[in-house]
């Protein structure tokens, strides 16, 4: 080989491994901003905030995803070794039937492979007639968990049985050659029944994100004394309604701008340039305050009194 096609075979070979690691990079990347992003447009929308008016970055959201993705990936990881496991017996198991010079084990084997294809398709259609029936059953609470879990799991029965059948068409390839049309399509319906299957997941997934980021938001408001205690100074009345914040006009000085003082407020959550204040107490009558970090007002963080400091 010449000296001077070594350089670029070499850059080839790098550029392919950098689109091989940057590519589920970014995809992965992507997920967990939709994952974030969903958490936690579900949290704000309880304290009647549009996420997209915080002004959080795509690091902020992608920060925010593992807490709504913990029950996910755990279940997933479990229900993924369960499948390994499972997948290892069953294909020792079609082995040996298959091994066996009875034609008897065989015949079981197929028997129960169209048993779980037939069972599969029947969850799938199942699933699908949920799908069409959102109209009548979209207030119905869990539907949009029940739903892509029941098209997920017979997507994957139906997938897993037609792959035992491909794997059973390799162990006696003779007994198949008369299906040899189905066999070639069992390929093709496995991968739509799949993406199928990913769509239900992702489906799935978000609805738990979005359960998520409202379960943050409750627990927030039953402990809004732990968030950071601010005290607000402002140039004008802001004639504020939640019940139980405190307004003291401040005395005229010289040179004093700033004529009113808010207490009793708690930082819910800071944007580039904004502040998000919420009152002590929960309460349904609340409203959630916007200050912008700007000259129009002076803010004060209170130190958290624990009762007894020790050293």
């Amino acid at each position: 080989m010449p000296e001077d096609e070594q350089p670029s075979l070499r850059f080839e070979r790098w550029l392919g491994l950098a689109g091989n690691v940057i590519a589920p990079a970014t995809a992965i990347s992507a997920l967990l901003f939709y994952f974030g992003y969903v958490s936690s447009r579900s949290q704000y929308e309880f304290f009647g905030l549009d996420v997209d008016t915080i002004g959080l970055t795509t690091q902020d959201f992608v920060m925010r995803s593992p807490q709504a993705l913990l029950v996910p990936l755990l279940a997933l990881s479990v229900l993924g070794a369960g499948a390994v496991l499972l997948h290892a017996v069953i294909r020792r198991r079609l082995t040996a039937a298959f091994a066996d010079p009875e034609p008897a084990p065989a015949i079981r084997a197929r028997l129960w492979i169209g048993r779980a294809t037939a069972g599969g398709l029947l969850v799938l259609a199942a699933g699908m007639v949920l799908l069409f029936l959102y109209s009548l059953l979209r207030d119905w609470w869990p539907f949009n968990l029940v739903t892509p879990v029941v098209i997920a799991l017979g997507g994957s029965i139906t997938a897993y049985a037609l792959g035992a059948s491909r794997f059973v068409a390799n162990l006696a390839p003779a007994a198949d050659s008369q299906q040899s049309p189905s066999v070639l399509l069992r390929p093709a319906v496995s991968v739509f029944i799949l993406v199928a299957v990913a769509s239900s997941t992702l489906w799935a997934t978000a609805t738990v994100a979005r359960w998520s980021g409202r379960g943050l938001a409750q627990s927030q408001a039953l402990h809004l004394d732990e968030l950071p205690s601010v005290i607000l100074d402002t140039k004008e009345r802001l004639y504020l309604t939640s019940p139980g914040l405190n307004e003291v006009a401040l005395p005229p000085s010289t040179g004093q701008t700033f004529h009113y003082r808010y207490r009793r407020l708690r930082l819910l959550i800071q944007g580039n340039d904004r502040m998000f204040l919420v009152p002590n107490t929960w309460s349904a009558s609340n409203s959630t305050l916007l200050v912008r970090l700007d000259n129009t007002v002076r803010m004060q963080f209170q130190f958290t009194n624990p009762g007894t400091l020790t050293r």
